[in-house]
């Protein structure tokens, strides 16, 4: 069931884009998103209901996006760029190094909650390759060192 609060700023959306109801899904799932860490089932249905939308609506744009999370994640995700630039400059060894030091897997959560690791098609900083994204934050250059130094600030 949505809050008072979430309720509220999901309107405030509506309002904002008026009759074009269907353009305010994606700012009612980030509502969600940004109080509950993620967007369940029985929010779908209940964004659905605020937006006068039918459930089916509303999960095509939720599972759509890759920043709209359709499962529970860690206190911190981290996005790790996988296209060809960050694949030739060292994506695989970034992969192995939170693999074996982090317990790391794509897709996943680590054992703790701290962090959950989703593959992103790019972040445009092929400049820096390899890049990564953690809590809305740009990496670029990464190196397992440095890939360390970040993630120790993260607790």
């Amino acid at each position: 069931m949505l809050t008072e609060a979430e309720r509220h700023e999901i309107e405030e959306e509506i309002a904002a884009v008026r009759e074009h109801t269907r353009a305010a899904v994606v700012e009612a799932l980030k509502v969600v998103q940004r109080r509950r860490g993620w967007v369940s089932d029985d929010d779908l249905g209940d964004v659905a209901t605020c937006l006068g939308l039918t459930r089916t609506e509303v999960d095509a744009v939720a599972t759509f996006y890759n920043k709209i999370f359709r499962r529970q994640v860690g206190r911190h995700v981290l996005l790790i760029c996988d296209s060809v630039t960050c694949w030739i400059m060292g994506y695989h060894d970034l992969l192995e190094h939170l693999r074996a030091k982090w317990g790391m897997e794509l897709g996943e959560t680590t054992a703790d909650n701290r962090f959950t690791l989703l593959p992103v098609a790019c972040l445009g900083l092929c400049e820096q390759a390899p890049a990564m994204l953690l809590d809305g934050e740009l990496y670029g250059n990464l190196t397992p060192a440095r890939l360390d130094e970040i993630l120790a600030t993260h607790a």
